[in-house]
Order: C-alpha cells, then sequence, then structure tokens
C-alpha cells in the first residue's frame, strides 16, 4: 500500500476518535484495532488499551480464533505527533472483534460502525475529501466571499437548493442574531474589503464572517475551508483541528463574537505548516463536521 493510496480519516463515536485509513488496492478501510478496544473498555488511557489488546489478542490466538491472522499493521499518527505502527482490522474483522469481546457494551458501538451515513452530512462530507483529490480548492477564491460561496456550493450542490447562494432570510442561533439578511451584502462587501495578510487581520476576517453567516446552513463547515485557505495563502499555514477540541472551539467562537483573542490563541498554538499534507487536510475534515454534531 503506498502513501497515495491512503486516505486517513477520523470517525467520532461517543467523541472518541476511531483512526481508519482507506486502502485503494483492496478497496476497503482498516480500523484501527487500539481505538476501538479503547472504546469497548472505556479506557481512555492508551498504554492499557494496548495492554488489553495484547492479553486479548494472546488469548484469542490461544483459542484458534482467525480474527489474529486477519490484522495487518499499518503507521498511524499518534498524540504526539509521530507515526507508529498499529494493528488494523477491516469491517468484517471489527465487527467480528465486537461480537467476541468479553463485555456487552459491543452492541451499541456496532450499531454505530454498521450505520451507513447517506444524509446530508455524509454526502458532504464525501464531497470535501474528494476537494484535495482533484486540487479544485485552489482554484477557488480565497478570503472572497465569492470563494466562500464556491465552497459552500461545491460541499453542498445536490444537497440544499440554496447551495452557494447568500440568504434572503434572518437566522439566530443559541439566541444570538447574526446579521440580519437586508443588511447582509452590505455587510459582505465589507468583510471582503478587510486585509488578510497577518495573521491578526486573517483570524478578524473569518470572525466576522462567522457573524455574518451567510448561509441558511453550512456556515462552520464552508468557512473553516475558507479559513485554511487564506492561511494557507498568505502565512504558508493551517490548522490541525485535531488539537483543538470540539468545546473549546465552540466557546471561542461563541466569545469571538465579542473578543476574539481566546479563538486566535486556539488557533495559533494549532498551526501547521503541513499545508499540502493530505492526512492533514482529511483530519481536518473529520473534525470540522464532527463539530457540527
Amino acid at each position: 500500500m503506498t502513501k497515495e493510496q491512503l486516505k486517513i480519516p477520523i470517525r467520532f463515536f461517543n467523541d472518541r476518535e476511531v483512526r481508519a485509513v482507506w486502502d485503494d488496492e483492496c478497496a476497503k478501510w482498516w480500523f484501527s484495532v487500539v481505538d476501538i478496544v479503547g472504546i469497548l473498555n472505556e479506557e481512555p488511557d492508551y498504554n492499557k488499551t494496548r495492554n488489553y489488546w495484547k492479553y486479548l489478542k494472546a488469548k484469542l490466538k490461544k483459542e484458534n480464533n482467525q480474527l489474529v491472522s486477519t490484522t495487518t499493521q499499518l503507521k498511524l499518527l499518534a498524540a504526539d505527533s509521530k507515526k507508529y505502527k498499529t494493528d488494523m482490522l477491516d469491517s468484517e474483522g471489527i465487527i467480528e472483534l465486537s461480537k467476541n469481546f468479553p463485555n456487552n457494551r459491543a452492541t451499541k458501538f456496532l450499531d454505530w460502525f454498521l450505520y451507513s451515513d447517506t444524509g446530508i452530512d455524509g454526502q458532504s462530507k464525501k464531497k470535501a475529501y474528494t476537494l484535495f483529490e482533484s486540487n479544485l480548492i485552489n482554484e477557488f477564491e480565497a478570503g472572497t466571499t465569492k470563494g466562500l460561496q464556491q465552497i459552500h456550493a461545491y460541499l453542498f450542490g445536490g444537497l440544499y437548493d440554496f447551495a452557494g447562494q447568500i440568504r434572503d432570510k434572518n437566522i439566530s442561533k443559541g439566541g444570538y442574531r447574526f446579521v440580519y439578511a437586508q443588511h447582509l451584502k452590505a455587510t459582505l462587501q465589507q468583510i471582503d474589503a478587510m486585509p488578510q495578510n497577518t495573521f491578526e487581520e486573517i483570524i478578524l476576517k473569518y470572525t466576522e464572517m462567522n457573524k455574518a453567516h451567510p448561509f441558511m446552513e453550512g456556515n462552520g463547515r464552508s468557512t473553516r475551508i475558507w479559513l485554511d485557505m487564506m492561511l494557507k495563502k498568505h502565512l504558508k499555514k493551517c490548522v490541525d483541528w485535531s488539537k483543538i477540541k470540539k468545546e473549546n472551539y465552540m466557546n471561542a467562537m461563541i466569545i469571538g463574537t465579542v473578543d476574539s483573542s481566546e479563538l486566535k490563541h486556539l488557533i495559533e498554538t494549532a498551526l501547521t505548516n503541513k499545508i499540502n499534507d493530505r492526512e492533514m487536510f482529511m483530519k481536518g475534515i473529520d473534525y470540522s463536521y464532527y463539530y457540527e454534531e
């Protein structure tokens, strides 16, 4: 399996990460066994989970369970930002592991694992993946309303009839009312005119676009890509979204309607120069959609 054949996303079960790798050669997903064992044991400690998997693997092997022989090892990014070889199983293997797991926590996990997301978010997420593969993202304008519309139209085209279209209705969320529709055109023109040469300018522009909320749905997923495009173009950086916890990000965005300093701090500590890295992009999309769940 070559590096070009790997597409590494992250799925989330009860706010826990499940790392997965797409293998073009075999046309199937491989899933991190340690991640799933940690979920099934409700164990947050990685070392304890890894040791438990070693014990369980030895037990299954002693019982002549064929599950162990179907594992493969692939390098995955760990919490310390280094890549380590880890045991992986395909979908059939994960189902078999869950059925043989020595506790009764697997049922809910299997319900989630076997669920095929064919809804708007699932289809839109697949489209977001292809932005990197197709290189189309490099043709969009960076930091303009038009560029944001291009992103939104691509992510939600065929899913929403308003894909890429600026809203003409008033909307609010959590008691906060976004820019009134009748003032939105003028507001977006002002945002377009804002500079985006420094990190501070880019974050300010991002927070202003968040307050404008130009679309009826799909604003967050579109503007996070829009933000990364500005950072990539002007600073040769992008955000490693996996370093920003969902709760911290959502709180910072709420506070950002009056003070962007917390958001600026969160994003600044998560910047990376891996702007052309497939894994970084795919992981960013996974986190971006996770924030909206």
